[in-house]
C-alpha cells in the first residue's frame, strides 16, 4: 500500500519533532500508533466478515466456475487426462493374448541372455568389492598387474624433485 523507506520516515519524524516539538513528540507518537492499531483492527475485521459472507454465498464455487470458463483448454485437458487415465487402467486390466510358440521361445531367449549378462557383470563386481575390505589380505593378480602401473607414473613425476633438491644442496656446498 504504502512505500515508506527509512529516509522518508527519518523525513517525517525531523518535520514531526519541528513542528510538534520534542515535549509532545511522544504522546503524537503514541496517538498516531493506537490510531493506526484501530485502523488495522477494523480493517481486519472487515475482510474477515466479508470472506465469511462470500463463503455463505458460494462465491468460491462462482470463482472455479470463472476460472475454468477464463482457462478452457486446462479444464479441456483436465477432461482429456482423466478420459485417458480410465481407459488405460481398462486396456491395463483386460487380459493380454497370448503369445505363439515362436514369440514365446524368442522371448525366454532374450531372458535367458539377459539374465547371462547380468551375471557376468556381478562376477567383477563381486571379485574386487571383498579386495578393499581386506587391507592386510594379499592383492589378486589383476589388482598387482594394475598397481604397478599406478605406482610407476607417481615414480617418475617424484623423481626430478629429489634431484632438483640435490642440485640445490650441491650449488650451496
Amino acid at each position: 500500500m504504502f512505500d515508506l523507506g527509512w529516509t522518508e520516515l527519518l523525513l517525517i519524524g525531523i518535520v514531526a519533532l519541528i513542528v510538534v516539538g520534542p515535549k509532545e513528540l511522544p504522546g503524537m507518537f503514541r496517538a498516531v500508533g493506537k490510531f493506526v492499531g484501530k485502523a488495522k483492527g477494523m480493517a481486519r475485521e472487515f475482510s474477515r466478515a466479508m470472506n465469511d459472507a462470500a463463503d455463505q454465498s458460494g462465491v468460491g464455487d462462482i470463482q472455479k466456475t470463472f476460472k475454468s470458463a477464463a482457462n478452457p483448454m486446462k479444464t479441456a485437458m483436465d477432461e482429456v487426462r482423466k478420459t485417458t487415465d480410465s481407459v488405460t487402467r481398462d486396456l491395463n486390466a483386460a487380459t493380454k493374448p497370448p503369445l505363439s510358440p515362436d514369440q514365446q521361445a524368442a522371448a525366454d531367449k532374450a531372458r535367458a541372455a539377459t539374465a547371462e549378462m547380468a551375471e557376468a557383470r556381478k562376477v567383477p563386481k563381486a571379485e574386487a568389492a571383498p579386495a578393499p575390505e581386506k587391507a592386510g589380505a594379499k592383492p589378486k593378480a589383476a589388482p598387482k598387474a594394475a598397481a604397478p602401473k599406478a605406482k610407476a607414473a607417481p615414480k617418475a613425476k617424484a623423481a626430478p624433485k629429489p634431484s632438483a633438491k640435490k642440485t640445490k644442496a650441491g650449488d650451496e656446498a
